[in-house]
């Protein structure tokens, strides 16, 4: 499975794109896949702090990390840090993604998340030309559900030296997540 079919999962998986058709899912995914990594090659080094802090992991979900924006800050959880690497141990998935490498990804993402608070979002929010509404020749443009995550999984890959691809992460934890609600 390639970045572009994950990226497409990750939008297909987001409510409300239940059931867009293939062509603008694909078209979403590449331009927000791209933008990430345009984003990671061109933004100049970010200090932003990281807290490590208990929580983040619950039944149904694992929270790796938070961008705070309100006072910039990354919420690191080191539960789900635990709990993600006993998750990859059982699936032998352990060696691909070790804790240093989930840890900077996570890191990474919520960077992402704070270069796309400003001018970064709106201009993600442009080149995806999503029109939600149309009232004569007014169009007012919409936000794609989704394109921020897989513009910050793009931009965690790149500033990672684009071996590793937190998006087949984030499917894998997905999926034992589905595996142990059924």
């Amino acid at each position: 499975m390639t970045e572009l079919d994950r990226a497409v999962w990750l939008l297909r998986a987001t409510p409300t794109h239940e059931h867009r058709d293939e062509h603008t899912l694909r078209r979403w995914a590449r331009i927000a896949l791209d933008f990430g990594r345009e984003l990671a090659t061109t933004a100049q080094p970010l200090e932003i702090p990281v807290h490590r802090v208990e929580g983040g992991h619950h039944p149904d979900e694992l929270v790796l990390a938070e961008y705070r924006p309100n006072r910039p800050r990354i919420l690191l959880y080191t539960d789900t840090l635990t709990a993600v690497q006993d998750i990859l141990r059982a699936q032998g998935s352990h060696e691909m993604f070790p804790p240093e490498l989930v840890e900077a990804a996570a890191i990474a993402h919520e960077q992402a998340h704070h270069r796309l608070h400003g001018p970064a979002g709106r201009e993600l929010r442009h080149r995806l030309d999503h029109t939600a509404l149309t009232l004569g020749r007014i169009r007012l443009r919409g936000h794609v559900l989704g394109a921020d995550e897989v513009a910050a999984h793009s931009y965690a890959r790149h500033v990672l030296g684009g071996r590793h691809c937190p998006l087949r992460l984030t499917q894998t934890l997905s999926r034992h997540l589905a595996a142990t609600r059924s």
